[in-house]
């Protein structure tokens, strides 16, 4: 086994998820002469980083290979983009956003894109923001763990969110609006991390349509319901059992920190000898 001795003047910090967070300061503390000062998140930061208000999944707009499947056997997966209807899916999804954002009715209000590399994805990205200013954007940011059908390290996209990769130093605000560019198969699997779903409740889901967009939302506590935004009746057709919409109606009034208790993956239904 080798032993690894790190030198003296390293300090870590410390994050904790943001759903399963108990809601404290996430302060960093960083030694000035190890040169990790230069990423954002190894920087000594004063108070609490704000969470997004939202955080909005767009599935691409019809692609190619929507269209056709045989364009796979021709053109490599990554390099296979939009349709014209698929332009015009993202732009008319890009409108959406900017309307839902807008009813907040805030001036300070950003956008940040984390998108598959993808071309289908990132020319989705390109169509939904023509309708957004510059100086509205952020950034882009091209994130191969949101590639199709590749599912490892999607849970560290949460630990990003938590530190406040998408909040820039003196450009820090409530009403930043993360929107997480990617495929169908790969949306669910994100949401199926993010709310500790089962594989049956992960395999009763469907896809939304191409340049459709499924929005998580804060509610009065803090965390993450998508039935802020949406209706019970929306969420159904996506596949929500009674049990997962129980949960995110629990969601709209929870803490970050707190736990369902009543909500469970596995019990005494699995154990079919129990009387």
């Amino acid at each position: 086994m080798v032993s690894l001795t790190l030198p003296p003047s390293l300090t870590y910090s410390r994050f904790h998820c943001c759903e399963d967070s108990l809601g404290r300061s996430r302060s960093r503390h960083v030694s000035s002469d190890n040169g990790l000062g230069v990423f954002p998140e190894k920087s000594p930061v004063s108070g609490l980083i704000p969470r997004p208000r939202r955080i909005i999944l767009v599935r691409h707009g019809q692609s190619e290979g929507n269209v056709d499947e045989s364009v796979y056997t021709m053109v490599p997966d990554p390099e296979i983009g939009l349709t014209q209807k698929g332009w015009k899916d993202s732009e008319e999804c890009g409108r959406k956003i900017r309307d839902l954002i807008e009813k907040d009715q805030v001036d300070d209000w950003k956008i940040y894109f984390y998108a598959s590399p993808y071309e289908r994805t990132l020319q989705t990205v390109r169509g939904l923001g023509k309708v957004f200013e510059r100086d509205r954007i952020v950034a882009v940011r091209e994130e191969p763990r949101l590639r199709e059908q590749d599912f490892g390290f999607r849970e560290t996209l949460r630990a990003d969110i938590d530190i406040g990769r998408f909040q820039p130093p003196g450009q820090r605000t409530e009403n930043m609006n993360l929107i997480i560019v990617s495929h169908g198969l790969t949306l669910r699997v994100f949401l199926m991390r993010w709310y500790k779903w089962t594989v049956e409740q992960f395999e009763g889901l469907r896809n939304f349509g191409n340049g459709g967009m499924l929005v998580m939302q804060t509610g009065s506590g803090g965390r993450y319901s998508l039935l802020v935004h949406h209706s019970i009746e929306e969420l159904r057709e996506l596949g929500l059992t009674d049990a997962m919409l129980t949960d995110q109606n629990w969601q709209k009034t929870a803490r970050p920190g707190e736990l369902n208790y009543d909500c469970t993956t596995s019990g005494p239904s699995f154990f079919t000898h129990f009387k």
